[in-house]
């Protein structure tokens, strides 16, 4: 069922999907272009078939051709897409997935020649995203990036965009065929753009309820996880917070943001967000369309970069991850690299040139719970790390001050003299400096 809809437009739209709850029969094509190993393409072509699994497609066969460059019209050439053809009556297909993105001109050449449905990997990666989705969020992000995908694809989707509805017999424009008269496909451009605009105020009050979230949480040492989709960010989420959260050996298996308190210590509670998977080759309008979710990266204190160590390509993948942290805006935050699924190994020498290669790490199996006291370690080294202990002298009344310092800190002691609180606590060094300048201030007030 490839790219559910999950907004409403014109009736005259063509469906995009049939569905009918049928398993789609798949061939998936991929291109070895010039600078790409062939264990690297065969690695991204696999990847492709998981992606397909999770979407609910049986991968009934495989090609990948080597080319020098794109083919303009058909992207792997004209005979190639000729055998493609022959081999989608020949295994009755109902679907042939590129593990590239197509251009609009070519995905209809593409159809016309097999006379059936193509996609590509980024409507792929949009069908899996709005199957999991499941946050009013979620869908909202989920449908900007299905209409930012469509918008220049318009043309193939769409029965009616020829027509022209002014006066009978008129053939071209001029006095006469303008405004009512205008092509119907720039009343559906405009439609969708419309559509787009609303989603994107929906999704700015998302981000502001988000910002007051984030400011009711302030004082707490803010984890977010990152990683290459399927590395064991929920499975280890899970183990930190003791919970269940729905967990699947499938890529994208979780795409809301979930964020849990983590009691480290008697004394040392942070707060970990698990956030949606990476990939390779993750188009920059999925980024964008996902920003107001991927907030929680750039608002964090510390980024935790959960990798699968046992992957064949995991050198690879963390260059995807660390790719699109830079596309956030993210690279500069401080980054604990964590080597899970280490129980999957089976040559520890793997382990160490992960090890040396990136120094700042910690390694774990979040399974079996191998190298969770190390990290939990860290983490209240970490999370300790600005805190100062620091004295205050707050007259009685300023309630709300020292309220604040119960919010963001730890009393070490507390006496009341004078109409005054003498406090000694332990907090982050930024909310002592701010509470020190707000009885600055209020002391010239009086």
């Amino acid at each position: 069922m490839i790219f559910p809809s999950l907004f409403s437009i014109p009736e005259q739209m063509e469906q995009i999907v049939n569905n009918e709850e049928s398993i789609e029969k798949a061939l998936l094509v991929g291109v070895r272009l010039p600078g790409i190993a062939r264990e690297l393409a065969d690695e991204s072509i696999d990847e492709l078939a998981r992606l397909a699994d999770t979407a609910g497609v049986k991968v009934i066969e495989k090609i990948i051709q080597t080319r020098e460059n794109p083919d303009s019209a058909y992207f792997v050439g004209k005979g190639k897409a000729e055998e493609i053809a022959e081999k989608y009556k020949e295994l009755e297909l109902s679907t042939v997935i590129f593990d590239i993105d197509l251009s609009p001109a070519q995905t209809r050449n593409l159809e016309n020649k097999i006379d059936g449905k193509v996609i590509d990997r980024t409507r792929l990666i949009l069908d899996i995203f709005a199957q999991h989705a499941r946050t009013k969020e979620a869908m909202l992000e989920v449908e900007l990036a299905q209409l930012s995908y469509q918008l220049p694809r318009l043309t193939r989707l769409w029965t009616h965009l020829s027509r022209q509805t002014a006066g009978a017999g008129v053939t071209s424009g001029g006095v006469g065929t303008r405004g009512p008269g205008e092509k119907q496909l720039d009343l559906d451009r405009m439609i969708i753009k419309n559509k787009m605009s609303i989603l994107k105020r929906s999704l700015d009050k998302v981000k502001e309820n988000r910002s007051l979230e984030r400011k009711n949480r302030e004082g707490n040492f803010a984890i977010a996880l990152v990683g290459y989709t399927n590395a064991g960010k929920s499975t280890l989420l899970n183990i930190l917070a003791n919970e269940h959260l729905y967990t699947d050996d499938k890529l994208f298996a979780t795409l809301d943001p979930v964020t849990r308190k983590v009691h480290l210590s008697d004394n040392r509670n942070v707060l970990v967000t698990d956030t949606v998977g990476f990939i390779r080759n993750l188009p920059h309008h999925l980024i964008a369309s996902f920003r107001a979710t991927l907030e929680e990266v750039n608002e964090s204190d510390m980024l935790l970069h959960v990798v699968d160590a046992s992957h064949p390509n995991v050198t690879e993948q963390i260059d995807a991850v660390n790719a699109v942290l830079k596309q956030l805006g993210a690279q500069d935050i401080p980054t604990i690299m964590v080597l899970n699924k280490t129980d999957k190994l089976d040559d520890m020498s793997v382990l160490s040139d992960l090890k040396q290669k990136y120094p700042d790490n910690v390694s774990i199996s979040a399974l079996n719970g191998t190298g969770l006291d190390d990290l939990k370690a860290r983490l209240i080294k970490e999370s300790s790390s600005n805190e100062i202990e620091v004295n205050f002298e707050i007259p009685q009344t300023y309630g709300q001050i020292i309220n604040y310092i119960y919010d963001h800190g730890k009393i070490i002691s507390k006496e009341f003299k004078d109409g005054f609180v003498y406090m000694q606590a332990r907090m982050d060094r930024k909310y002592a400096d701010k509470i020190n300048k707000n009885l600055k201030e209020l002391a010239l007030q009086t």
